[in-house]
């Protein structure tokens, strides 16, 4: 990525950015964008792409997934079809599949599940309901179906996340393969129901359709037209992301995920860290200050410790795009435009709407976009997540406190 271009662009740069509007790709104006989120973007477009006539390498835009690109979650798809279909296989011990899986967690899924199947073979989910609501409790709220915490112990609160990832976890015995296959199934069914549509799995209840904003689709487009590398960015199981991205017109090279180490070609409970992290527990997964690191590490080919740190301009996206605290960290990081996606996030909302650098794109999801929230984002107090977990002020890069900010993003 080119250095950005200030606020208030030197009459030059404005200079091609006005000629750029004769020969770059164009947004399709037939789409519908929040406010004049369209022309932001495309004034990004216009500056940074290489139709600008600026030379140097290609920009880089990355874009988180679930929620960012499509509607509604992925890997929740695809661990609902897995369930459903028997394709998770009994562990030894349940509390081999993550470190910090509690011993309460591993009794009830042992208690849940049984131990009448074999080590290795698939578990009987699609009738066993006792065992895919648990396994389903503990990914979507880390606790156990009678209210136990199901992980516990020390992790970095901007690195990682046990639940998310416990689902490649989930997997281990099978080749990547194979989890890509139970996501293209699963993307079938899930473009093909209804929108609004929900399934029950065991007895929970989630959302029983995906589907692909077309505004991203269009946006992605125009990017990889005016020159850009684009690169999807995502917490989920890479072998996961990689069944969807393509829809969009990326490749596996441009995806990223959460990397399974394997042996024998199939998958182990075993994460790849990032940077100078040396656990492979699924300790700095591409998660908040982990997307960060993974980003400036296979992008931009920064190593050790240095793959943690923001980097100068000229090593920095172009285009940051996501909707959660998950984001935060390389959404900020974007030289040209942040694209927040807004779910009502905390830390991510209040940069948002802060607009420190006058590049923040604040849109409404495309689909049931949230409700405005009430009141206001404790942005001076508690809406940034520090790596023990707690809440503390969002700050500029100049150190001041982000003051609490109204929601404003919202239809």
């Amino acid at each position: 990525a080119t250095a950005a271009p200030s606020a208030a662009a030197p009459a030059g740069n404005a200079t091609a950015a006005r000629s750029a509007h004769t020969h770059c790709p164009q947004l399709d104006k037939n789409l519908t964008w929040f406010g004049d989120n369209r022309h932001k973007l495309q004034r990004m477009i216009d500056e940074r792409g290489r139709c600008s006539g600026h030379g140097g390498p290609r920009p880089v835009a990355a874009f988180d997934w679930d929620n960012t690109v499509v509607k509604n979650d992925v890997t929740d798809a695809t661990l609902a079809w897995a369930l459903k279909h028997d394709k998770i296989l009994r562990p030894a011990n349940w509390r081999d599949t993550s470190k910090w899986l509690t011993p309460a967690a591993a009794r009830a899924l042992t208690r849940a599940c049984g131990t009448s199947v074999p080590v290795g073979k698939p578990l009987h989910t699609s009738r066993n309901t006792a065992c895919t609501d648990e396994i389903m409790e503990i990914r979507a709220e880390s606790r156990t179906m009678s209210g136990k915490a199901a992980f516990a112990g020390e992790w970095n609160h901007r690195r990682t996340v046990p639940s998310y990832a416990w689902i490649p976890q989930l997997f281990a015995g099978q080749r990547p393969a194979a989890l890509t296959s139970y996501a293209e199934q699963a993307r079938a069914e899930a473009l093909a129901a209804p929108i609004g549509s929900t399934q029950t799995v065991g007895t929970h209840k989630i959302a029983g359709y995906v589907r692909y904003y077309d505004q991203q689709k269009d946006l992605i487009r125009t990017l990889k037209a005016a020159g850009f590398d684009v690169y999807i960015v995502s917490a989920s199981s890479e072998p996961i992301a990689q069944a969807w991205s393509g829809g969009v017109g990326l490749d596996r090279k441009h995806t990223i995920g959460i990397r399974s180490l394997t042996r024998h070609g199939k998958m182990t409970t075993g994460i790849r860290p990032c940077g100078d992290v040396k656990g492979t527990g699924g300790d700095a997964i591409p998660f908040m200050d982990g997307k960060r690191c993974w980003i400036n590490q296979e992008i931009f080919k920064k190593k050790g410790a240095e793959a943690w740190r923001l980097q100068d301009p000229a090593h920095r996206i172009a285009l940051g795009g996501g909707d959660a605290n998950t984001d935060v960290t390389f959404v900020n990081d974007a030289t040209g435009a942040h694209l927040a996606i807004n779910r009502n996030q905390g830390e991510l909302m209040c940069r948002a709407y802060d607009d420190a650098d006058h590049r923040w794109v604040a849109q409404p999801m495309f689909i049931a976009p949230m409700p405005a929230k009430s009141g206001t984002y404790p942005c001076s107090t508690t809406a940034y997540v520090n790596t023990d977990g707690t809440g503390g002020p969002v700050r500029r890069a100049d150190g001041t406190v982000v003051p609490d900010q109204h929601d404003r993003a919202h239809l």
